[in-house]
């Protein structure tokens, strides 16, 4: 009985989510963004429902069909943690191949899907010119010995780009950090990058993955991928270098091998770690000065800027506090503004003003965003003021002119009263002495006062001597303790080798907690610190010293098993490479922990 009331339940779940589904029927065009001359590739189009009557493709300009529509009916429905979900549809299947080079747009195909006329979104595809090398797609090709595994210089690189190289003074550019390359299996072991003397910094976020695309590029076609993205403000005019940047690459090279054996049961192709450093070429930047005739009241900005202000009453009493709120908004230095001037009425007691920058963000056109700034004054005695309106003068990149902006002029009336600002001014600023104001004596304190009978003195009584003795017992306890540590510790090595185990627990524990939430890149630093720091630990060799060959040469002189050693040394390999690896992320980083957790407690055995 309970079987057949939870396929009711089911069947009525199944039929409810099919209802339902007939409210938002989709249909949705995909295809690459990239692809070359000559390639074949998928055009695919999906409708969320099988009563799908009527489906027309678009025009396809610049390419050939070659097979297709193929279709494709699909029906699936499953239940997770008590939550059923159901999906179905159609997939009508394109096989297309570029035939020119260029941008094309690939409009939207158009159905009749439960009794609703819809219509799918449209495509765009870059085709990229055939490689003019005749090397064909990137790829590792195998060489036919180990002293011919090399990288060429053609096959991998990076490149440092700007958006502009003609800028004004604290004007910002966009500079970018590009990988190319034809390799499949690389990694970065030392990056180094330039500190931009005579630069405002500012980095932009990117996605953790690294997101590949193809690209031409003199005459070939590469992967490529964006590796850091920098905003720049330069500081200074003139002629300014961005520096040269470091890569120390490591590519897991495919090599042909000439043992028949190895032929016969490894495919005669095995891979070798091919070490290589990239240098990105300088970048020079013309950095023309602001012009001469700056206005009075020019706080710095450069970019496109609006100002605004608001103000909490105009109608106050005397200690009331006045909060006048400014929000310059737009794009440019924002972050590197002065505050403008407020200028309230000389009866008013004036604090310092609260600059808050968390409304910014950055993007590839520079700062952008709200900057609120918030000025406070108190009123003392009754009257009728003014606050004038404040002037804010910036440099409009556009027009390459100085342009004033003002905000709204206030009156202020202030009637006699007691007024309340001890809560204001405590949420504003954090000077204790601002908490009592317009008092120029403190009260008397009241309560009751402890008294203490005649004669009675602190001077040579028990607590008198205890002072004294107290400290001088914790400081001889605290004397000991420091000893017996400094005596323990002494042994840095036998300490280090002790605890290396122990941080390389902590450390991969780290990495778990960066799997799990798939932060790719930071799961791969941590990883690596945990495997060079235990061989660092457990070795005895300093960081400066640590190296693949330096780390198998110990391992051999502490009596390990060559192939635990080589196990280590694969596994550190095997990390370098998964990072920039295309394929499927979350199989690679699971592999990878797998993989130094069981080297790290192999190695914990065998070294004593």
């Amino acid at each position: 009985m309970r079987k057949v009331l939870f396929l009711c339940i089911t069947l009525l779940g199944v039929l409810g989510l099919k209802a339902y589904a007939k409210d938002d029927v989709t249909l949705t065009a995909e295809a690459p963004e990239v692809v070359v001359v000559g390639e074949q590739f998928q055009l695919q189009f999906t409708v969320n429902t099988q009563n799908v009557k009527d489906f027309r493709a678009p025009s396809i300009k610049g390419f050939d069909t070659l097979l297709g529509p193929s279709r494709r009916v699909f029906s699936n429905t499953q239940i997770i943690n008590g939550k059923m979900s159901s999906e179905s549809g159609i997939t009508f299947t394109y096989i297309l191949e570029a035939k020119e080079t260029g941008d094309f747009t690939i409009s939207g195909a158009t159905a009749t899907a439960d009794g609703q006329a819809v219509r799918s979104n449209s495509v765009q595809i870059k085709v990229l010119p055939q490689d003019e090398s005749g090397a064909g797609e990137p790829s590792s090709n195998p060489q036919r010995s180990n002293s011919q595994a090399h990288v060429s210089d053609n096959d991998l690189f990076v490149v440092a780009s700007v958006s502009k190289t003609k800028v004004y003074e604290q004007e910002s550019f966009l500079l970018t950090y590009k990988i190319y390359t034809r390799e499949t299996q690389l990694g970065f072991e030392n990056v180094k990058l330039p500190d931009f003397k005579g630069f405002h910094s500012q980095e932009i976020e990117r996605p953790a993955n690294a997101q590949w695309s193809k690209e031409h590029y003199n005459g070939r076609n590469y992967y490529t991928a964006i590796y850091r993205q920098f905003i720049l403000y330069p500081q200074q005019s003139g002629k300014m270098t961005i520096e040269p940047a470091r890569f120390d690459a490591a590519v897991a090279k495919a090599i042909q091998s000439i043992d028949p054996f190895d032929a016969l049961f490894n495919g005669g192709a095995t891979r070798v770690n091919v070490q290589k450093t990239l240098r990105t070429q300088p970048v020079t930047i013309h950095v023309a000065p602001l012009p001469g005739n700056k206005p009075e009241n020019f706080s710095g900005g450069v970019g496109d800027f609006n100002i605004s202000t608001t103000i909490n009453s105009q109608d106050v009493k005397t200690n009331d506090a006045i909060t006048v709120k400014m929000v310059i908004s737009g794009t440019g230095n924002l972050k590197l503004l002065s505050a403008p001037e407020v200028k309230f009425p000389e009866d008013f007691e004036i604090y310092d003003p609260k600059e808050d920058d968390s409304q910014i963000r950055i993007s590839k056109n520079g700062l952008t965003g709200n900057k609120v700034i918030e000025f406070l004054a108190i009123p003392r005695h009754p009257g009728t003021y003014k606050i004038p309106s404040v002037a804010f003068s910036y440099f409009d990149i556009q027009s390459q002119s100085y342009k004033t902006l003002h905000t709204e002029e206030y009156t202020i009336n202030v009637a006699k009263g007691e007024g309340n600002s001890e809560q204001v001014v405590a949420n504003f600023t954090n000077k204790e002495e601002l908490k009592v104001l317009a008092n120029d004596i403190r009260y008397i304190h009241l309560g009751n006062s402890k008294l203490t009978r005649h004669g009675e003195m602190f001077y040579a009584s028990l607590a008198y001597w205890l002072c004294y003795l107290i400290p001088v017992l914790v400081c001889v306890i605290l004397i000991i303790i420091y000893r017996k540590q400094v005596k323990e510790n002494a042994n840095v090595a036998k300490m280090r080798n002790k605890k290396a185990n122990k941080v390389a627990v902590k450390r991969m524990k780290q990495a778990n907690k960066l799997l799990q939430s798939n932060q790719k890149d930071a799961f791969y630093d941590e990883v690596l610190k945990a495997m060079w720091g235990y061989v660092s630990d457990k070795l005895n060799i300093p960081v400066s010293e640590l190296s693949k060959d330096n780390i198998r040469e110990n391992l051999n002189s502490h009596q390990v098993d060559e192939a635990l050693t080589n196990e280590f040394i694969n596994a550190l390999n095997e990390c370098e490479f998964a990072r920039f690896a295309p394929g499927d992320e979350s199989q690679a980083m699971d592999k990878v922990y797998s993989s130094a957790i069981a080297v790290i407690s192999k190695m914990e055995d065998s070294i004593k």
